[in-house]
């Protein structure tokens, strides 16, 4: 049985970090509330070494969260082949539906790129041999990044998403080209969302996927506030208003697009549209 099946599919958040300290005080009441507020589903997504066991935690206590594994990588410093192994254990769990986040970033100049472009080879190569998708992160680094995933051909194979989506809409038809899904946010609601708009103008509305990122890029009109998944909907609204489409539609397709992405969909999708979900 499908660890989904008893999930009422509405939105999916495909990226988010309920394990930050900024949901210290009501985690819980949050998380819980997420299925009435019309949010089906949630992947909370690892970035320090740290944090994947508290994100594997937190998709074992909530049957409509899952979690994926890996190191961001601007904390991808530390890591070592002990790292790795350890990596390797956990993404076994049926709830860990990726390895991610992973990617470069050039934008903090914390981490030498030699040492991300090092790890996140390494945890590609992790995520194929587990034949998992990936969750990629990219800024301030897009040849590097996009040139990396060509060469190892892990769209193809495994699939995957390019999180919180920036660069051009040309790239982006390629990233859909070699299997990429493309994550947005909170972001396409800002005025100065220009590329993101023609992205999603550009994308097909079939490898779109919704997502927060919260506690980050909360949409307008709460920009600038702690983000999470119950402002999908005016994530859904403006996606709507830029390809013509009702927010329903939009929503209905890019939760199959998740259930795609992360391998959920099955007898999930099949209980929903019994229930008259989607």
């Amino acid at each position: 049985m499908s660890e989904a099946r008893n999930i009422k599919m509405m939105i999916f958040d495909t990226h988010a970090h309920y394990d930050d300290e900024a949901f210290d005080a009501d985690r819980d009441v949050l998380l819980e509330s997420m299925p009435e507020r019309g949010i089906g589903a949630v992947a909370n997504i690892a970035s320090t070494i740290g944090s994947n066991e508290k994100c594997l935690e937190l998709a074992h206590r909530y049957e409509h969260v899952f979690c994926a594994l890996g190191v961001h990588p601007t904390e991808c410093e530390p890591m070592t082949e002990e790292t790795i192994e350890y990596l390797r254990g956990v993404l076994r769990d049926p709830k860990a539906v990726a390895v991610g986040e992973i990617g470069l970033d050039y934008y903090w100049e914390n981490v030498e790129p030699s040492i991300q472009k090092k790890w996140f080879i390494r945890q590609l190569e992790l995520a194929k041999e587990l034949g998992k998708p990936v969750v990629i992160h990219s800024r301030s680094a897009a040849k590097e990044t996009f040139d990396i995933l060509r060469d190892s051909g892990i769209g193809e194979t495994n699939g995957g998403v390019v999180h919180c989506y920036s660069y051009s809409a040309e790239m982006a038809l390629e990233y859909v080209k070699m299997g990429f899904h493309i994550g947005v946010g909170g972001v396409i609601t800002f005025k100065n969302a220009r590329k993101l708009v023609e992205t999603v103008e550009a994308v097909p509305l079939s490898r779109i996927v919704l997502e927060t990122d919260c506690p980050y890029l909360a949409p307008v009109p709460y920009r600038g506030k702690r983000n999470n998944s119950g402002y999908l909907p005016l994530v859904a609204e403006k996606i709507a208003e830029i390809t013509g489409r009702t927010s329903g539609e939009v929503i209905a397709v890019t939760t199959k697009n998740a259930l795609d992405l992360y391998r959920l969909h099955g007898s999930a999708v099949a209980d929903t549209k019994k229930g008259g979900g989607l």
